[in-house]
């Protein structure tokens, strides 16, 4: 299967210019027995893979046995993450290589093509990506998730030149991993959501186009649930597919906007571990774990609208005192103050808030009730609850208050500010 990316970059509807920097996609058995010719075409000669010891297991010996003149950096696992420590891991790795690369190769999941997408940009190198399991919809994203001093940030970084996903060894990745990607999938039912009523609210950009695609990865994989948990290799190559789909949406808008909402931002604030301890899940874990829970709290919120007894603020100024008492820390404090400035409710008016009453209302009901997203998430062998990730339910009252001022981006959750009842529908 090859994805042809030229026709994401076609004229859009919506007027703007999508940019697609991945040049190929490829998702077939035995696809990397095609790097050393896909590299020699491109005029690569001194590639560098980098890897972990688990996902060097995987596919990094086949890589390097293919590639014998290559450079080799071998990450330990324990407690990687792309951090500044994993990054600094990764930098001594390349430095005492004895030949500088001109291509970095990516072979592993998340973590490691976060780091090296990050390390690509700072070294103005491109990057190939090789996919050892279907977790996350990140390989062709431009952006670079980190956690950098305790705060969960997004760096520039590049996408991908090539993306070269070799299904005899995705299929075989441990369940959890594959489970973990449709979870980061399914997210994307809230994240469109607010993108939608953020659209509806203060006029930001929004391409029917991106959603639609965004719709259609995720048509794909709630078609193949069971296929999905029996680890198939077809539904595999389907849910890379979906996976790479969305990918190529956020390359289209240049941002993770139609990919990342308040489901993402409870993730990131777990990964902070300001209100709780260590959540040692892998991300679209605890994605689908934030997916429900924002669900339940935006259907909720829904009901008290259509019912029509609320008041609504004019004005929430970011509140000093919840953010002082959960980021004890001075220096992570001041990130967060500084991803808030400007605060996304500066200038969203109540007057406008209730001329956008039904596009919130439509938006709401196009996510899935919690239950249903649950009996999804449970079918495919996915994390669903708070208990899942060893959290307590008391953690969603404080998750939902404090979770929006993760990201400076305006989502429902952060809207429900302005609402007299948002207290009672975040306690659930």
């Amino acid at each position: 299967m090859k994805i042809d990316v030229s026709e994401f970059a076609r004229p859009c509807p919506c007027g703007h210019e999508h940019r697609i920097s991945v040049r190929d996609i490829l998702i077939e058995p035995g696809a990397i027995r095609r790097l050393p010719a896909l590299l020699l075409e491109a005029g690569y000669a001194q590639p560098v893979i980098l890897c972990d010891e688990n996902t060097f297991e995987a596919a990094g010996r086949a890589v390097r046995e293919l590639l014998p003149e290559s450079g080799l950096v071998v990450l330990s696992p324990e407690n990687l993450h792309a951090n500044e420590r994993g990054v600094a891991m990764a930098e001594e790795g390349l430095a005492g290589l004895q030949n500088a690369p001109d291509v970095l190769l990516a072979v592993g999941s998340g973590t490691v093509h976060d780091i090296t997408r990050f390390l690509a940009h700072r070294k103005a190198l491109p990057f190939v990506s090789v996919p050892t399991a279907a977790s996350v919809d990140g390989f062709v994203s431009t952006v670079a998730a980190m956690t950098w001093n305790g705060c969960k940030k997004t760096f520039p970084a590049v996408a991908p030149v090539l993306v070269v996903a070799d299904s005899d060894i995705f299929s075989r990745a441990p369940h959890r991993l594959n489970a973990s990607g449709f979870s980061d999938l399914l997210g994307k039912y809230t994240a469109l959501a607010d993108w939608k009523i953020a659209h509806a609210v203060t006029g930001e950009y929004l391409c029917e186009r991106v959603c639609e695609l965004e719709y259609d990865a995720l048509r794909i994989v709630c078609g193949r649930l069971d296929e999905i948990r029996e680890g198939g290799r077809e539904a595999c190559e389907q849910l890379m597919y979906a996976l790479l789909l969305s990918g190529l949406a956020m390359q289209m808008v240049g941002n993770s906007r139609p990919a990342s909402g308040a489901e993402h931002h409870m993730s990131h604030l777990w990964e902070m571990e300001v209100i709780n301890g260590r959540v040692d899940y892998y991300h679209g874990e605890k994605v689908s774990v934030g997916l429900v829970l924002a669900s339940g709290i935006y259907h909720r919120a829904a009901e008290e609208i259509r019912r029509g007894a609320f008041t609504l603020r004019d004005r929430q100024d970011v509140e000093m005192q919840l953010l002082e008492s959960s980021f004890t820390d001075k220096a992570m404090l001041a990130e967060i103050l500084d991803e808030n400035e400007p605060n996304p409710l500066a200038g969203v008016t109540a007057e406008a808030v209730r001329a956008a009453i039904p596009a919130i209302l439509r938006a709401v009901e196009e996510i899935p009730a919690p239950q249903e997203l649950s009996d999804m998430l449970a079918r495919a062998g996915a994390v669903k609850s708070l208990a899942d990730i060893g959290l307590p339910d008391a953690m969603q009252a404080p998750a939902a208050r404090l979770s929006p001022y993760v990201r400076a981006r305006l989502t429902f959750m952060r809207l429900l500010k302005l609402f007299d009842f948002e207290r009672d529908i975040f306690e659930g």
